[in-house]
């Protein structure tokens, strides 16, 4: 047996390419049922980010229904979401290019349903007796400060008419079995769904207009998530007046609280039509949960309460479908790629349908996710996932440690899990270690964890990316001298502000990330434009706390170097953040690197754009900490470093 070859970390060569990531893998997602037919979203970053509809049929035979020219994809609070429906073989989406609504009989060209233009749609649901959809609709006429959201319906004839407007949002519209009543949520200005939303239920009239809505759950701290109906025309909903998001049930004008535990059954609503749950044919709930930051699936007896764990082997099960003795769901596991499975709830058989990708990977190049806990500032605790380097071909010289690289999730109100990232692999089996932090502010832990970011964006997610690795550099894990930190988005600005306010980091990557907390709280899209109410303090009263806590007006402290990674048509983050940041490090004679994308939004979603971004980072990190990549890379233009 051969002995594995000495390298320095960094220099490892991996069997796990970018173009394994980005060019033969899938994003799969949003499952649908209808009777014994499912269908499923893939986004192809091959395809230029293209999204195209999946279905398999009663003898189990698989299609792809999307044709070349349409792309399956809703801009409804800019993330989207909820793009498609489907009902008695029929299929309803949004197109990504006009954001027109389209119907799509079997085995037809779609035909065009709603204009676009001004008007967008998401969270559709089809209301079968009256040839209708129910819709979020947001309006982005010129003439309005900020679009205007409102619940309408739409005749298959394609006539339009408003259901429910005033509030600022509206989401979840979802149909009684009977199809008498109607329940929804809303949520307004400067709250964001999982501050404080609130559950409607109205019943619809004779005419299909509603009649006056009820109020019957959420308030100003509490937030709601997922109203769905049991089979015997119960509405259920997770909401966490208790501090966590468990399920209650509205029964005889009453919530009740179906299993309280110290558990989150819901999720930051980011994007639309976003399953945690649903019932199986006895009329049990079948549900994924978080324990602790780790997701676990079970099944919950609705009269007793009892919650009986699920056991299988994965750790993630997202865009979850109940359907008759089955639960459907994208699979995430510790060692291989995501899946779309099928678990019989009897048998507990699983059925893969359909791989994120079909290329064989390496175990030896795999490391595991461990869940570590470490103290933080005033004495709290946060957490994250470790992931030490991997690779059964290689080992680094005696006496060496790895360089670290601090993932800061996006949001911020999200969380990273344990599920097996190929982007994460990419760099364990090329020698660095990992750490995937869920900062206090991340979902997962419950409501008081959530809200410790309240009022301190910038400071203690900071803070916790630093004491995740000094806790691995005082546990003499990793080398203290080559500690990096990378994030997008939100993350990109806790990633900015450890490299501009701290001492921690050697080097840092920004993926379309925040530098201007200002421009962002004036300039960005109607669902985040009042987010940074919560995190920061109330604009414009707090202005003076916007400027201490962007990077860009305080580039004259930052002294090492970063790599700038941004879309064009960024309409969250725009590309003019990144643009100044880059001018004052390139004037102060910081190296710095910067990669702009045609085409691209907030995220990239082209394979040859996301290759580019891996290999550029890799590139960088080489250049800058003196290491040559195994791997052949596109030189990546770095200002001031000879």
């Amino acid at each position: 047996m051969p002995q594995p070859a000495v390298k320095h970390y960094g220099e490892w060569e991996s069997s796990i390419t970018a173009d394994m990531i980005v060019g033969e893998t899938v994003a799969l997602g949003s499952i649908c049922c209808d009777g014994d037919d499912l269908y499923w979203a893939e986004l192809r970053p091959a395809e230029k980010g293209r999204t195209v509809l999946c279905h398999r049929d009663q003898s189990g035979a698989v299609s792809e229904i999307t044709p070349p020219e349409y792309n399956v994809r809703s801009r409804v609070h800019e993330y989207g979401g909820g793009s498609y429906t489907v009902a008695e073989g029929v299929v309803f989406f949004c197109n990504g290019p006009d954001q027109a609504l389209y119907r799509q009989d079997p085995g037809q060209a779609p035909q065009l349903l709603t204009q676009g233009g001004r008007w967008r749609y998401a969270d559709m649901r089809v209301d079968v007796g009256r040839r209708r959809l129910i819709a979020v609709r947001e309006d982005h006429d010129e003439s309005l400060a900020e679009p205007a959201n409102a619940l309408v319906a739409i005749g298959f004839d394609g006539s339009v008419s408003v259901l429910a407007e005033g509030a600022d949002f509206y989401a979840a519209p979802r149909l009684s079995p009977d199809g008498s009543q109607l329940a929804f949520l809303t949520w307004n200005h400067p709250d964001m769904p999982w501050d404080a939303s609130w559950l409607w239920l109205a019943d619809i009239g004779p005419d299909g207009t509603l009649e006056e809505a009820e109020r019957i759950a959420g308030g100003a701290s509490q937030a709601v998530f997922q109203p769905e109906w049991s089979p015997d025309g119960l509405l259920y909903y997770v909401a966490d007046p208790e501090g966590w998001w468990n399920l209650h049930r509205w029964e005889d004008k009453e919530a009740i609280s179906v299993c309280p535990i110290a558990a989150e059954f819901g999720l930051p609503q980011w994007v639309f039509g976003m399953s945690s749950y649903g019932f199986d044919e006895a009329g049990e709930i079948v549900a994924t949960y978080c324990e602790e930051g780790r997701w676990r699936l079970g099944r919950i007896d609705v009269m007793s309460g009892t919650l009986t764990p699920i056991e299988t082997a994965y750790c993630d099960f997202g865009a979850l479908n109940v359907k008759g003795s089955n639960a459907y769901f994208v699979g995430g596991h510790v060692s291989k790629p995501p899946a779309l499975v099928v678990l019989d709830l009897g048998g507990q058989d699983i059925e893969v349908v359909r791989r994120s990708t079909d290329v064989a990977i390496d175990p030896k190049h795999i490391s595991p996710a461990q869940a570590i806990s470490f103290p933080t500032r005033g004495g709290e605790e946060a957490y994250g996932f470790y992931y030490p380097p991997a690779n059964g071909n290689v080992v680094a010289p005696d006496g060496t440690l790895p360089p670290l690289i601090v993932k800061s999730h996006g949001g911020p109100t999200s969380q990273t899990g344990e599920a097996l990232n190929l982007k994460i692999q990419y760099w364990t089996s090329r020698g660095f270690a990992v750490l995937d932090v869920n900062y206090r502010g991340s979902t997962g832990y419950g409501r008081a964890y959530r809200e410790r970011l309240r009022g301190d964006w910038g400071v203690i997610d900071v803070e916790d990316c630093e004491a995740g690795a000094d806790f691995l550099v005082k546990t003499r894990q990793i080398d203290g001298d080559r500690l990096i930190i990378t994030g997008g988005s939100a993350g990109g600005y806790t990633t900015l502000c450890a490299l501009t306010f701290c001492n921690t980091f050697k080097a840092g990557a920004s993926h379309y990330g925040i530098g201007d907390l200002s421009t962002l709280a004036t300039d960005t899209h109607k669902f985040e434009s009042r987010y940074l109410d919560r995190l920061i303090g109330p604009w414009p009263s707090a202005k003076p706390l916007y400027r201490e806590r962007s990077p860009i007006n305080f580039a004259n402290r930052l002294d090492c170097p970063v790599v700038f990674f941004q879309g064009l048509d960024d309409k969250v983050v725009p590309p003019n953040q990144a643009e100044t940041m880059v001018a004052a490090l390139k004037e102060k004679g910081t190296p710095v690197a910067y990669c702009l994308f045609e085409g691209e939004g907030h995220g990239f979603r082209q394979a040859a754009n996301m290759k580019r971004v891996l290999e550029g980072e890799l590139y960088f990190y080489g250049r800058i900490f003196g290491f040559t990549p195994a791997d052949e890379i596109e030189p990546l233009a770095i200002e001031n470093l000879s």
